[in-house]
């Protein structure tokens, strides 16, 4: 099944048209830039992982939720509801070190639900990066990126040469003493925020930045 990102004008509940950039399903685009705090959050011997996506009144949007020990870092996200959207599986190239990341709807493995791949780049490059690559589909238009510098606190979401969203305050550092953390985004009008969200937890799985 091919997979794009959508792009398409929407009518919001104002009966105003807004573009939408629909990666991992429609319902998670909305007409106004969006900021939202995500929750890292670990158990007591930090073995279990678990993020949470919440509004400016707390209201929890999404999570996702895995074991350090599990096979491949298998994280699954999960609507308010509790139903499962998408699963997140790891998969390391011994080769060259390169972390790759599979991206599938519901709690599928079958290439035809795949969204998305993932691929990091390489530990010692300055510049923390994931590249996305969107199943059947990696057009200009269709090219998307994740961006950090070692010496900036914040991170980038690109498509093509546009930010579509940005870690603004708090990104998280590697430390084994915080039990929580938290950091701020700010989420363009009609992005779909599930897709930031996975890739902000792919991103910081590791503690890598």
């Amino acid at each position: 099944m091919q997979q794009e990102a959508a792009t398409a004008e929407s009518e919001g509940e104002d009966g105003i048209l807004f573009r939408r950039t629909s990666v991992v399903a429609d319902s998670f685009c909305e007409r106004n830039t969006k900021e939202v705090i995500v929750k890292k959050k670990y158990d007591r011997f930090f073995v279990l992982q678990r993020y949470e996506l919440c509004d400016t009144n707390g209201s929890v949007l999404l999570q996702v939720e895995g074991s350090s020990l599990s096979l491949h870092k298998k994280r699954v996200m999960r609507d308010a509801s509790g139903s499962v959207v998408a699963t997140m599986r790891q998969k390391v190239k011994l080769t060259t070190l390169r972390h790759r990341w599979t991206v599938h709807r519901g709690k599928s493995a079958e290439q035809k639900d795949l969204i998305f791949r993932v691929e990091r780049s390489h530990p010692l490059e300055m510049k923390a990066r994931l590249e996305v690559f969107l199943a059947e589909n990696n057009d200009d238009d269709s090219r998307f990126e994740l961006v950090k510098t070692y010496s900036d606190l914040c991170c980038r979401v690109y498509r093509g040469d546009c930010v579509i969203a940005q870690v603004t305050e708090g990104l998280p550092t590697r430390s084994f003493f915080k039990r929580e953390e938290r950091f701020t985004v700010k989420i363009n009008e009609g992005v779909d925020y599930a897709f930031i969200f996975a890739l902000l937890a792919i991103f910081t799985v590791n503690d890598f930045i």
